[in-house]
């Protein structure tokens, strides 16, 4: 049986990064979780957080996965590490890909990052930027609107652009030449914070650079699907299915099923 990539998120936005593997590891099965009926992360305690993405990689453990891809920024800030000594399979995050992307296109070493309050609280992107360049300036803005909006699949229209027009608004004027998208839900609204920043501002997604750290681990460990195999991908979510496989397959444009999952204890609700 084909060994999978397991990716986690708070909800809908690791399939951005879902996305992306697909596109760049055509043959590699994967396994998503997303934790529709607690999304957001973002405004919850750390300890919460924490627990959540240990009960979610219990559950994905079952399945024997190769990898484990937490594509929350906020749990990635959080609970990286924690998770890492907890399993004994390559554990990566989208912070590090995310900062690293920004890097290589900044023209004037001035970042934006936008993200959830927990994410932009945890200065994570802050140091894994300084730690490549310890001279960029980062300047740093919450966005909890936007999950919301992705969750409920709003992509567009007039209040949708209103409220990603009033989240960015104090970013502006700062002379940023790139603009970190710190959550992985926010590849979804895109084309509006482009739109929003002006053609001067490059939109960095985590997705296309984490994607690459999946190819370079596998690879390193002799782990790459074989080009023979035909991968089923498995999708599950702790809350109402078909808004998250409506959602889904708009963004992946394919069929897929999704299973819902009932957690054992409720009292995490």
């Amino acid at each position: 049986m084909q060994q999978a990539i397991a990716i986690l998120d708070s909800g809908v936005g690791g399939l951005t990064v879902v996305k992306e593997v697909m596109r760049q590891l055509p043959q590699e099965k994967i396994i998503y979780f997303g934790d529709t009926a607690r999304t957001p992360y973002g405004p919850r305690p750390y300890d919460e957080v924490q627990l959540f993405t240990r009960q979610i990689v219990d559950y994905l453990i079952q399945f024997d996965p190769k990898m484990l891809v937490i594509a929350c920024n906020t749990a990635t800030a959080v609970a990286l590490n924690d998770i890492r000594a907890r399993v004994n399979i390559p554990v990566i995050g989208v912070i590090h890909p995310g900062a690293r992307a920004a890097i290589k296109e900044t023209r004037h070493q001035v970042v934006g990052v936008i993200g959830t309050e927990g994410t932009i609280k945890s200065e994570a992107y802050q140091k894994a930027l300084a730690e490549i360049s310890p001279t960029v300036q980062v300047h740093s803005q919450a966005c909890p609107l936007l999950v919301p909006l992705v969750e409920r699949g709003q992509f567009d229209g007039d209040e949708t652009g209103r409220i990603v027009q009033e989240s960015l608004e104090p970013l502006m004027g700062r002379g940023l030449d790139c603009l970190i998208l710190g959550c992985t839900h926010y590849p979804f609204l895109a084309p509006l914070i482009s739109e929003v920043m002006g053609p001067d501002v490059t939109i960095i997604s985590s997705a296309d650079e984490t994607a690459r750290d999946i190819s370079a681990i596998l690879n390193f460990h002799n782990q790459l699907a074989q080009a023979n195999e035909i991968p089923i991908h498995q999708f599950f979510c702790s809350g109402e299915p078909q808004m998250f496989k409506r959602i889904a397959q708009l963004w992946l444009d394919e069929q897929i099923n999704v299973s819902p999952v009932v957690w054992q204890v409720p009292h995490y609700f």
